[in-house]
Formats: C-alpha cells, structure tokens, sequence
C-alpha cells in the first residue's frame, strides 16, 4: 500500500515519534510510507524540529506539502491540489489541520484514517473519516458508530533494561534508594507540584530516596522555588531536557517513574518506555496510563501518590510490539479498502 501520514507540526513532541515508529514499521512489513510536516514553521524555539528526525528516518515526505497552520490561503489552495493529485491508497492524518484538508482533497479511491492523541480532538464537529484511532480504550464509546481502534504507544527498540544500572548511575552522578523519577515537560497538565509534594512525604519513610527530574518547560522556575521551599533541594536533581539515549540512560537508571499528568499525547508513551526499561510505573489515571501503569494512584493528593509507590506492586503487562501495532493498523487499511 501507498500510505501517506499528515502531521501538521514542526515539533519532534506530542505524537510525532509514535507516527515516526509506526510509519517505520509499516514500511517494514513491505509497504510505501512516508510522514509530511509542517515545512512552514521553521523556528521552534526550544522544542527540537521534526524535519531533520524524520529525514534521518528516511520518512520526510518530499511531495510539496507546507502542511501548516500558519499557511496563507495560496498555500492552503497549493496543498489541496498537491494532495488531491498524489496517487495513495491510505491517508491517515492525526491533527485537525490535517484531517480538514484530507477529509475534502484526499486522492481519489484513497481511504482516510483519522488517529485522535487527545481527548479534547473529539467532539461533534470532527470531521468524517472512515475510520479513527483513540489513544486509550475509554475513549471509544465517545466515537460510537464509527469504526474505532486503539493506537498503543509504540516504543524505539533503544528503550530496554540498562546492563548495568549501577555503572549508568555512577555515570550520572546520582544514587537513591530508591531512584525516584518524572519524566516530562515543566507544565501544569504534569503536575510536578503534586510529585514534589508527595516526594517529601516519601521521604519521611525513605530519607535515601531520591528524586531526578528530566525536562524543561515554562514552570521550571517555580517548581525549583517548590524544591528549595521545602529543604528538599539535595534529594532532588534537575536533568534537563534530554533526548536520544541520553534520555534512554537516565530512564534506565531509576528504579521507579511517576506519571502524574499527561500533555498532548495520550497513549502514555512515557509509561510504555519506562516499562520496557524495566522501570516500576506509578501513573495517575489518565488515558492509555491504567493498563501501562504498574500501579495506579487512586487520588490526586501526595498522599495517594505516596501510598502507590509504597505499595510494591509490580503489574504483567504484556505490552504489544511495534510490529504487532503496525499489523493492526495495517489490517485496519486492507478492510477498509475492501470495503470500497
């Protein structure tokens, strides 16, 4: 099949490396994919660009799509024409901007697959599709009468249990007992706070844990005021932004991840990484994080958070491969073809 994936960011964040996974490994199983972006927006500011990752991947779409919500009404009438002459036989899209222009120029005999990452994205004016994808299971009764699939997070073959965790720490220059760690952007959807608050509770029982948080992000300040306010500043280490197998290493090296809050992304990709790591997952329950979490945390107070990361539970879950993923979705294509 000829898939072709709209995604209407410049940024490598939110769904873009699961539709990055999942193009590869569609192209894996033998069929033509490639990922257009938004060529528009150039300057990101302090996100990393999409473009130069899904050009490494050999997926960057060179079809002259601007695919941008900043584009100007020329363009918009350009990519519409660039589009509807494109000769595919799935377009699946996962941004608003994307669906409305695929939902009205996609090719003809082309089929058009809508993946919602968030909530938010479904509500009465989503436009048509003959299929779409949600990120967890609870969201499927919001699109009842459509044919629906659950997306899982697919997870790089990078992420897998550090060979040696007790050299990654001392490479990194941090202990605890136990290795306490958030990994997301500083935003109030994260609820960092929440985390700190717990952390110095868990801390009465633990006073060798400690707490690492990786990322960066607009509440960074006030969350370091947060840290310092409550004398915890030598328990908790601030990582920064990190990304590729450095971020890789620092998720090996904890013991357990707390995931409090989720962003633009719903598929609790976060959770699905820690767990392939080896790591515990303690997780709020939002979104795809139930059936990833380890254990979930009943109510959104220090002490719930405290009480779950205590606990010692340890969840089986058998999370599905990147190839499995990629073979659903695939026979998601076929039937829907078929049914032309």
């Amino acid at each position: 099949m000829r898939i072709l994936h709209l995604l209407a960011s410049p940024f490598w964040s939110g769904p873009a490396e699961n539709v990055a996974l999942l193009a590869l490994a569609q192209r894996e199983a033998g069929h033509e994919v490639t990922v257009a972006v938004d060529r528009k927006r150039t300057q990101v500011g302090a996100e990393e660009p999409a473009v130069p990752r899904f050009e490494a991947l050999g997926l960057l779409d060179a079809g002259g799509l601007e695919l941008s919500v900043k584009s100007s009404p020329w363009r918009l009438w350009k990519d519409s024409r660039t589009l509807r002459a494109r000769a595919l036989d799935v377009v699946h899209t996962h941004f608003t901007h994307d669906h409305l222009l695929a939902r009205w120029f996609k090719p003809k005999g082309a089929v058009l697959v809508r993946s919602v990452h968030a909530p938010r994205s479904i509500r009465s004016s989503l436009p048509k599709a003959d299929a779409y994808t949600v990120p967890a299971s609870s969201e499927v009764p919001r699109l009842k009468g459509h044919t629906v699939r659950v997306l899982p997070p697919l997870v790089d073959p990078l992420f897998r249990p550090a060979e040696d965790r007790k050299r990654w720490r001392e490479d990194l220059a941090v202990e605890g007992a136990p290795l306490v760690g958030m990994v997301s952007t500083f935003q109030p959807s994260r609820r960092h706070e929440l985390g700190i608050e717990a952390f110095a509770r868990l801390l009465r029982q633990h006073p060798e844990a400690r707490l690492v948080l990786v990322g960066d992000g607009q509440l960074e300040a006030p969350i370091r005021q947060k840290v310092a306010g409550l004398g915890i500043q030598e328990r908790v280490h601030f990582a920064g932004y990190q990304q590729g197998p450095s971020f890789v290493k620092w998720l090996q090296a904890l013991d357990e991840v707390w995931i409090l809050g989720l962003g633009n992304d719903w598929s609790g990709r976060a959770a699905a990484q820690a767990r392939a790591c080896g790591v515990r997952v303690v997780a709020v329950e939002e979104g795809a994080l139930p059936s990833l979490a380890d254990v979930r945390v009943a109510q959104l107070t220090p002490e719930a958070v405290v009480e779950a990361s205590l606990s010692g539970h340890k969840a089986l879950v058998a999370h599905p491969s990147n190839q499995r993923i990629a073979q659903d979705i695939l026979a998601l294509y076929e039937r829907l073809r078929g049914a032309r």
